[in-house]
């Protein structure tokens, strides 16, 4: 057992049934907590090893942008289709039913620049997948991702080919 599991709440059916939701909010909610998740998850890579954070909508934002204050770093963010009110650069990817986009501003990074890609969880890998294919196409290059929570039993990680690192592994 995790000191991360008592601040993760599962809820059944969630967003649709037969899912089981790791809810990440008891975990933010509690100051303590939080502070530890970001610290660990700042160690979960050397940062001389990249330059940049790269966050994803929504709930990654909260992790990427401590991690990139706590370090010293930027943070650029990765959105859904629509919310990024400069020009943009987009990835469409499927999901189990139907598909989404998400976009990065096309000024988001600087060619060269090392980027680590940050979410509160990784599960079927195709969010990341589609972030990683943005941060290439913007010039960057991924050295890896870093989660709170890996779901291990969707083998999300075999979908991407960096480094992928979390706290806790379901």
């Amino acid at each position: 057992m995790s000191w991360i599991d008592p601040h993760i709440r599962d809820v059944p059916d969630f967003p649709k049934p037969g899912i089981i939701f790791k809810d990440i909010t008891p975990l933010v909610q509690n100051a303590d907590a939080l502070k530890r998740a970001v610290d660990e998850m700042a160690a979960l890579f050397d940062p001389s090893s990249y330059d940049q954070i790269v966050a994803i909508e929504s709930r990654g934002f909260i992790f990427g942008c401590a991690m990139g204050y706590r370090l010293g770093k930027g943070c650029t963010l990765i959105r859904k289709q629509g919310k990024l009110p400069a020009e943009t650069m987009a990835c469409e990817y499927a999901l189990e039913y139907g598909s989404a986009t998400v976009e990065i501003h096309k000024d988001g990074l600087e060619a060269g620049q090392r980027v680590i890609i940050v979410d509160d969880l990784l599960a079927t890998g195709g969010t990341v997948e589609a972030a990683t294919s943005l941060c290439r196409k913007a010039g960057g290059d991924v050295v890896g991702s870093a989660y709170l929570i890996e779901l291990g039993f969707l083998d999300g990680a075999s979908r991407l080919d960096a480094e992928v690192r979390a706290l806790r592994t379901y």
